[in-house]
């Protein structure tokens, strides 16, 4: 994909989405300067460029029963395209799974995981991950805390940053 030039005002508006993608336009256009059918436009124009590509809401995993998040690093035997599309077929059927990314280096992917507890996580990992197609090695990471959550992408600021 091209990339978009974007003015301030553009800018002004994904800020504002990625902090709260609930926001009311009426609200947005007013915390960016805009009245409500610019701001409206704005983000329609966003929206069909591929820029926004949609809202969600971020939850509380722990407060949902979802006491670990561990990441588990994957090498694969082959990395014809067939094979890695056949991995990354097999990753959009794991619920446990939330990101996965292929990776330059020792490692073919990250998967960031997300399960109740360490033996879900544990049956995972030997029944199913480690059991996969083309998997060859398989190492784990459990976290102990998160230190930052910020989804999307830096905005620059008015100073060019």
């Amino acid at each position: 994909m091209a990339q978009h030039r974007l003015d301030a005002t553009d800018w002004r508006i994904l800020r504002e989405l990625m902090a709260d993608g609930s926001i009311t336009n009426v609200a947005l256009a007013s915390r960016v300067g805009l009245s409500a059918p610019p701001c409206l436009r704005r983000v329609r124009a966003l929206e069909e460029a591929g820029l926004v590509t949609g809202y969600t809401a971020l939850v509380d995993e722990r407060g949902l029963g979802f006491e670990l998040t561990a990441f588990a690093l994957v090498g694969l035997h082959s990395q014809a395209e067939a094979d890695l599309n056949a991995f990354e077929n097999r990753t959009l059927g794991w619920p446990i799974v939330r990101e996965a990314y292929m990776l330059s280096g020792e490692s073919d992917y990250v998967l960031k995981c997300v399960a109740r507890d360490l033996p879900a996580f544990q049956d995972f990992v030997l029944k199913q991950l480690t059991a996969a197609p083309n998997v060859a090695s398989v190492k784990t990471y459990l976290t102990i805390r998160r230190a930052k959550l910020a989804p999307g992408v830096p905005v620059p600021t008015a100073a060019g940053e």
